[in-house]
């Protein structure tokens, strides 16, 4: 190496190359691209869950509204009630009717965790892809700052060859091969610039696609949901409003309801009356069995244009003890109570699965009897209910000392 290369040599050394600034900055302008990103995605998740919340909030202070109602209706007619038997009639339609409030909240609570989840899955998505968009990119400029250090050292090689030559044919040879140096450079440049976009564009593509499955799900969903049920009975025309008869006749005060809308002709105000079901498990003779039960014992509901005559019409309707609401002035139900307690049907397609409660015949702690087995005569306390399998673990004393025994449903009875 000559002298005229050390000091070339040294001086490189001591220099700071521009491209290498260059490749700090682009690493500086896209780090703080993607924290600027990240900032972003997690506060349009966090607005959306907070819309999320907010929503289901909404929906369960309706439903606690109408518990509130009800509560309300059961008190006036305790205080009405003209023997025990009635009070506790009305106590135990009460307790029903709660514990299916209940579980309307619990899907609302359920629905909101399930989308609030989704939400953050899917800005982690977005972070995770501006993340791996930022590793390409890094690795593309490193790699664009190495070409145009590459460039620098043929350049000065360039200028160390043109003043060692000896002609000027020499000095146009030097100056063909830097030429032909730069243009590959310059091509290599162009094929890491394309790759980088490529990468990147293929993790956008990827996010796209993987959005686009679920909102595909979504439509589908949406057009199951079209398929299987007809319109929201809360878009039909009239407001749907609660009234209250006498427990374990609803079915007749439905029909005498319909005739008296018939009698009058006022199809044209009153268009539906409803009795909510649902389905129940319950366990009879040691067997699992579903079974429909009334959602609001005592309480139907009616779809109308509420004026004096229809009011008349309905109230003074043989069984009818008056509608829900606070006074003289009947309460609608809002959408979310409409389309929680009813889904009407589409014929001739099948629908989903209906969520059921089970209903034991049997609790915990209750003393029952053994009827059969090699414990049989023998009483004891239920310590737990197997519902699958349709099993008990009592406590039976044996010897002065509770033993816990597993018998089916069949083997015992109550006390």
């Amino acid at each position: 190496m000559t002298s005229e290369d050390n000091d070339h040599s040294d001086h490189g050394g001591e220099a700071v190359n521009p491209s290498d600034e260059t490749a700090l900055e682009g690493l500086g302008n896209a780090a703080a691209d993607v924290v600027d990103l990240e900032v972003a995605i997690e506060a349009t998740a966090e607005a959306a869950e907070l819309e999320i919340i907010t929503v289901a909030a909404d929906e369960e202070a309706e439903l606690e509204g109408l518990k509130e109602i009800i509560d309300d209706e059961a008190v006036r007619r305790i205080e009405a009630a003209t023997s025990e038997q009635e009070a506790l009639e009305v106590l135990e339609e009460v307790a029903e009717a709660d514990e299916a409030i209940e579980a309307l909240e619990e899907i609302v609570a359920e629905e909101a965790a399930a989308a609030v989840v989704a939400i953050a899955e899917a800005a982690t998505e977005l972070e995770d892809a501006a993340e791996a968009e930022f590793e390409v990119l890094a690795e593309a400029v490193v790699a664009e700052a190495e070409l145009e250090a590459l460039k620098d050292v043929v350049e000065a090689d360039a200028g160390e060859a043109i003043e060692a030559a000896g002609s000027e044919e020499e000095v146009l040879e030097v100056l063909e091969e830097v030429a032909e140096a730069e243009e590959a450079i310059e091509a290599l440049e162009e094929i890491v610039a394309v790759d980088a976009a490529a990468e990147v564009l293929a993790i956008a593509e990827a996010v796209v696609e993987d959005e686009a499955v679920e909102i595909d799900a979504t439509f589908d969903d949406d057009e199951d949901d079209e398929d299987d049920y007809v319109q929201s009975p809360y878009d039909r025309p009239g407001r749907w409003y609660v009234i209250h008869s006498y427990s374990g006749y609803e079915n007749k005060v439905s029909s005498n309801l319909k005739n008296v809308v018939a009698s009058r002709q006022m199809e044209d105000r009153v268009f539906e009356v409803v009795i909510p079901m649902e389905d129940v498990v319950e366990f009879k003779a040691g067997k699992k069995v579903t079974v429909q039960k009334k959602v609001f014992p005592g309480y139907l509901l009616v779809r109308c244009d509420l004026d004096d005559d229809t009011w008349g019409a309905i109230r003074n309707t043989p069984g009818v003890t008056g509608f829900v609401g606070p006074g003289t002035k009947p309460t609608p139900l809002s959408r979310r109570e409409v389309e929680s307690i009813l889904q009407v049907k589409v014929e001739g397609v099948e629908a989903p699965a209906k969520r059921t409660r089970p209903r034991l015949e049997y609790e915990v702690d209750e003393t029952v009897r053994v009827k059969e087995g090699p414990f049989a005569d023998f009483s004891g306390q239920i310590a737990e209910i197997n519902e699958d399998q349709l099993k008990l673990k009592v406590l039976v004393n044996i010897f002065g000392r509770e033993t816990p025994v597993e018998l089916e449903f069949s083997q015992v009875a109550k006390l």
